[in-house]
């Protein structure tokens, strides 16, 4: 069974940093472009960031550019979202995904990503 579970949400005040991290497990992750997401109430859910598995290359929203960082351990079939500057605007419910095996490129859209964490909430107050 696939399962991606994520930690490390939390609330913090404007400014401070989180580092949440996914943990695949059930197969190995190792040619999936994995992602962040995130789902705020009352809206669509969004791409955050991605991370290739070829390359290591890396596309973030323009929204967290230059504050959020995603890498990924594959011996540890592990993926991280290091958050800073965070803002009350980042304030949703974070969401690691999967691609299928082999595709070639990060997609923002929901649909490209088949397998999905349960999410982890993260506030952020002013």
């Amino acid at each position: 069974q696939v399962q991606l579970v994520e930690t490390g949400g939390g609330l913090v005040q404007a400014g401070d940093s989180l580092r949440l991290s996914c943990a695949a497990s059930g197969r190995t992750f190792s040619r999936n472009i994995m992602g962040w997401f995130r789902q705020a109430p009352g809206k669509e859910r969004t791409f955050v960031a991605g991370i290739n598995w070829s390359d290591n290359r890396t596309y973030y929203a323009n929204s967290v550019k230059g504050r959020f960082t995603i890498s990924r351990d594959n011996a540890k079939n592990t993926v991280y979202l290091q958050m800073n500057s965070l803002k009350p605007e980042d304030t949703a419910v974070y969401y690691c995904a999967a691609s299928r095996p082999g595709l070639g490129y990060v997609s923002v859209s929901v649909g490209a990503y088949d397998y999905w964490g349960q999410g982890t909430q993260v506030t952020v107050s002013s």
